[in-house]
């Protein structure tokens, strides 16, 4: 790793982790992170997650797991360049989605309105509840005991509500003020990568076209490029040679972008950049647009596609399904998620049902509810 800049965490400026815990040898502690995540359970499970498309729908489009490598990789890379740390972007990177449902966001919406009168349901805060509490691998504590900076990251989105319950871990929710530049970074690296490889899955699939590519700016102007260096070019090499411009452009200009903010705000150390109002890591105004008009067009012509629809229904048919069971009958669980009377019952079985994957969340449906299963 690079020398970091003052304002980068580092281990000297951590705040270190919930229980105490052994000093790791030949390795940092974000590295040890990093690498507990990869040994968790619930980090297997992603490889068996619904990104857009559902596992068996075929070998070759985005799970939970590849996705969160190519997040890892894209936020690395700009943590290089702006001289951050790069094993706890990492380690952000690959935690992030550990929380979320079978079924990608179908999945979400559904335990979330089954949650509804027991506090809702939230990826981002599972994904914490994951590493700070499920994951049994450990004799002196509950979950990874992650340090504060990695579990920082995890949080991206939080309502007020949910913020004053997290302590330390909230108040910049409430306050207003920012997280760490790493995990701004694995924010936007995480847009960068669902949206590009978005597109080259529904290209893929064949739920959206070149031709209604072409009124998208972004993927247009460097589909442009491609054909006139490469007269004649189509297929995937097309699709590929245009995707990893995109990725290119969109990093590039958040690199750029991010060195002005930091030239011109200068911080001088981690403390200041939290107490900010607003995030120094960024777009420019132009590629930020750019942005918008290519999500504005996968929600519609993508994730509003009959047939992602029709997956999309039948994932929360099976999600609430499986809730109105477990909670009218607890017993129907594995014993560990059995609290019957307690008022904990319900996020119990969103625990369970949220660590499922997407074929085992079928399988258990058909356990359930098909005659004949066992």
């Amino acid at each position: 790793m690079s020398e970091l800049a003052p304002y980068a965490v580092c281990q000297a400026n951590s705040r270190g982790r919930q229980h105490p815990d052994s000093e790791p040898s030949h390795r940092g502690e974000f590295q040890r992170d990093r690498d507990r995540i990869v040994h968790s359970t619930a980090f297997r499970r992603l490889e068996y997650k619904t990104q857009v498309f559902v596992n068996h729908e075929g070998d070759l489009f985005r799970t939970r797991l590849t996705h969160s490598l190519e997040v890892a990789q894209i936020a690395r890379g700009i943590a290089r360049a702006l001289q951050l740390n790069e094993d706890l972007v990492e380690a952000i990177s690959l935690a992030h989605d550990l929380g979320h449902t079978p079924f990608g966001h179908a999945g979400q919406e559904a335990l979330n309105d089954c949650m509804h009168d027991h506090g809702g349901f939230e990826h981002n805060l599972q994904s914490l509840r994951t590493v700070d509490l499920l994951e049994e691998r450990y004799a002196a504590f509950d979950g990874l005991n992650l340090c504060f900076e990695t579990r920082e990251g995890i949080i991206k989105h939080c309502s007020l509500e949910n913020a004053r319950r997290l302590g330390e871990l909230g108040e910049r929710f409430i306050s207003r003020t920012q997280p760490s530049m790493e995990a701004q970074i694995c924010n936007l690296a995480d847009e960068i990568a669902y949206n590009n490889h978005d597109v080259d899955d529904g290209l893929r699939a064949g739920l959206i076209t070149l031709e209604q590519l072409e009124d998208v700016s972004l993927f247009a102007r460097h589909a442009a490029d491609v054909r006139r260096l490469y007269p004649g070019i189509g297929g995937r090499r097309l699709i590929h040679e245009t995707i990893r411009r995109m990725i290119n452009a969109l990093v590039c200009d958040l690199v750029e972008t991010t060195a002005a903010n930091i030239a011109c705000g200068r911080p001088a150390d981690l403390a200041e950049v939290r107490l900010r109002g607003a995030a120094l890591v960024v777009f420019s105004d132009d590629m930020g647009n750019a942005q918008r008009l290519m999500k504005r067009f996968l929600r519609s012509h993508l994730y509003q596609h009959f047939q992602v629809l029709r997956m999309a229904n039948k994932a929360r048919h099976i999600i609430c399904d499986l809730f109105a069971a477990f909670t009218s009958n607890p017993r129907l669980l594995p014993p560990q998620y059995q609290e019957p009377g307690s008022s904990e019952q319900a996020r119990r079985v969103a625990d369970y049902i949220a660590g499922m994957t997407d074929r085992y969340a079928i399988k258990e449906h058909r356990r359930l509810f098909a005659i004949g299963e066992s």
